[in-house]
């Protein structure tokens, strides 16, 4: 089969999956792979689920979309159920990440703008990703995604990640910026975890400062780092939360969530999706929340966190081309000291799902409901690939 047809948007590896069973998949030939991506953390509950396949196959017979000039019961009930997980009030549904952060980042200028300010401005941090729309990517951290697609946005300032007094620093002296965006963890940096305290610190700032504290956890939420939302390891609540990715198990939804002046920011006629949070969309995340909380995904992603960190730690961790190994819960980053792309065909060929970012960082995002045995396979694999590597 040809992709001819297709844009070159994507360097796609020469696979064609055509089945998949919790964190396994199978090829058009019938090998099997180990799956240590999860769709770049979206199957979180692993494939063909059965929760939510019986939830996808009952609601499509039922009914799949209206438009939000209805009421929708699903939505809402999804919206009560975050709502109780995040300490957030309200719901904006859309369908990916990018659109998520896209309508955080409108209600942080409609907010600013409400409040008289001169061409409001928000922080962001170098290194960052938030999604390639053209505000989520002027808000983006990183030159390489920016490159031709200038003139950029304006109204970001970019400050380095982690780093708490560039931000104070910014906020005092600019009453322009009304937010700070930023990811708790940085996936697409690099798995890049900042100093221990930068979140609450960060909280205490825009509190002192009458800003917005934004939080993109696109990648983290979702039980991901062993909390439902990764900001809850430093016992917080943000004024605008934005979810996709695992939210839906591999159904497309996304979320930004409000609470406070925040929520009441976007109003009938100033932001909208066609199929946002449509009745399909929300009765798939609803199944993924109530899965999640039966399983006790949280509680397991950190565990085979810890698990995974040490066995990597321990095997890797005198090899000279092992600059650092970090993560948290099963969000793990294994930095070399060199490039390192080529492992990702490598790990295909040994029948595992791997992703390389930031040139040196092997990124893995496995399924939370990934067995001990597969677990173990997944570092055995990760761990020979980088020995092999090592005396290369």
């Amino acid at each position: 089969m040809s992709s001819a047809n297709l844009m070159t948007t994507y360097n796609r590896l020469d696979v064609t999956f055509v089945r998949g069973e919790g964190a396994e998949l199978w090829d058009e030939g019938g090998k099997r792979y180990l799956d240590a991506l999860s769709g770049i953390a979206v199957t979180g509950l692993g494939h063909a689920h059965t929760a939510i396949t019986e939830a996808l196959c009952l609601q499509a017979g039922t009914l799949v979309h209206t438009s939000n000039l209805y009421r929708i019961t699903h939505q809402e009930t999804l919206g009560t159920k975050l709502a109780a997980l995040s300490g957030l009030t309200h719901t904006f549904f859309c369908n990916s990440g990018a659109e998520a952060n896209e309508a955080a980042l409108k209600l942080a200028r409609r907010f600013g703008n409400e409040r008289g300010l001169n061409g409001p401005k928000v922080l962001v941090a170098e290194g960052s990703f938030h999604g390639r729309t053209m505000a989520t990517l002027s808000a983006t951290g990183n030159p390489k995604v920016h490159a031709g697609f200038e003139p950029l946005l304006s109204g970001f300032v970019h400050v380095p990640f982690g780093d708490i007094s560039a931000a104070e620093q910014t906020l005092a002296q600019d009453e322009t910026v009304v937010a700070v965006f930023v990811e708790p963890i940085q996936g697409e940096g690099g798995v890049v975890l900042p100093p221990p305290g930068y979140l609450a610190d960060l909280r205490e700032l825009c509190d002192r400062f009458g800003r917005l504290l934004m939080i993109d956890e696109i990648q983290t939420g979702m039980c991901r780092t062993g909390q439902w939302f990764a900001h809850q390891h430093e016992n917080i609540v943000p004024d605008v939360m934005t979810l996709a990715k695992g939210l839906g198990n591999g159904v497309p939804i996304g979320a930004c969530l409000a609470r406070g002046d925040a929520a009441e920011v976007l109003q009938p006629g100033t932001h909208g999706s066609t199929f946002g949070g449509n009745p399909l969309a929300t009765r798939a995340a609803l199944a993924v929340l109530e899965t999640m909380e039966q399983e006790s995904i949280a509680e397991r992603a950190a565990s085979m966190g810890d698990h995974c960190l040490a066995a990597f730690r321990d095997r890797l961790g005198a090899l000279e081309l092992v600059g650092d190994i970090r993560g948290q819960g099963m969000m793990i980053g294994i930095e070399l000291t060199e490039s390192c792309s080529e492992l990702v065909g490598k790990a295909l060929d040994s029948g595992l799902l791997i992703n390389v970012t930031a040139d040196k960082v092997i990124r893995l995002l496995p399924p939370m409901i990934m067995s001990d045995d597969e677990l173990g396979e997944m570092v055995n694999t990760v761990c020979k690939l980088i020995e092999e590597k090592e005396h290369a």
